[in-house]
């Protein structure tokens, strides 16, 4: 079987420091996405996770990306912090039908973040996976899980998301578990170490090893989306489009 698709990306497009640094001088704020998805394979939309947008806004970004593009989408924060996940079909339902289906072919996996203080509870999260359709309004979902606590080191937890198909974000990060475990037909990767003191954020040696281990998850089709988050975030953009150039 063939390579999957591997698309790199950064978390969002707006971002004063990177006004400047990334961002020409003078680039409009509205053309931010553009230039952004024209250097750039993939984005995780976060704004999604604070609040809803409108239908004709989602229709907007889409146009403004070039084809192949896709958008991540991180999903409302009140369909994942709450105590009892599988009490919130309501908050799922709200989250997916506020017109994110309007990125059409440019709408990548959706982002399930949980909190640091979320434990793994089996039959909760069991509940919780069971609301997550595999389509909403006739386009494929695919689903991302990125739990923060070290009681999903289980592989119960691990049972739950391969049974859903739904990929377990591998999280390169000193703060959060590290898991890689093959839960979908996808791999979904946020890589936070990026250093203020290196132009790229990473070295180029570490680049070449992402770029190696991002091959290697994308070995029997496995598309694969890799996002530069956090750490030297002013350093993110440059970083991703480095690791663009190691895997052409």
């Amino acid at each position: 079987m063939s390579q999957g698709k591997i698309r790199v990306g950064i978390g969002g497009w707006t971002f004063e420091p990177w006004r400047g640094v990334f961002f020409p001088k003078g680039l409009p704020h509205a053309r931010e996405l553009e230039y952004a998805a024209a250097h750039l394979t993939s984005i995780e939309i976060n704004g999604t996770y604070y609040g809803s947008q409108k239908p004709a806004t989602f229709a907007k970004w889409a146009k403004a990306a070039p084809d192949g593009f896709v958008f991540s989408v991180k999903a409302s924060r009140f369909t994942t912090n709450r105590k009892i996940l599988a009490d919130g079909a309501e908050s799922i339902d709200r989250f997916l039908s506020q017109g994110i289906v309007e990125l059409g072919e440019k709408l990548g996996p959706i982002l399930w973040q949980f909190t640091a203080n979320k434990h793994f509870d089996a039959g909760d999260f069991a509940g919780f996976l069971a609301l997550l359709p595999e389509k909403k309004d006739g386009i494929a979902l695919r689903h991302a899980l990125e739990v923060r606590h070290e009681s999903f080191i289980d592989p119960a937890f691990y049972a739950l998301a391969k049974k859903a198909n739904a990929a377990i974000v591998f999280a390169d990060s000193d703060e959060f578990p590290k898991i890689e475990e093959n839960t979908s037909d996808f791999t979904y990767a946020r890589l936070q170490r990026s250093e203020d003191n290196i132009p790229t954020g990473y070295s180029a040696n570490a680049l070449d090893n992402w770029a190696e281990t991002a091959r290697n998850w994308a070995k029997h089709g496995r598309d694969v989306y890799v996002y530069m988050i956090s750490g030297a975030k002013v350093r993110n953009p440059a970083g991703a489009m480095a690791l663009i150039a190691k895997l052409d």
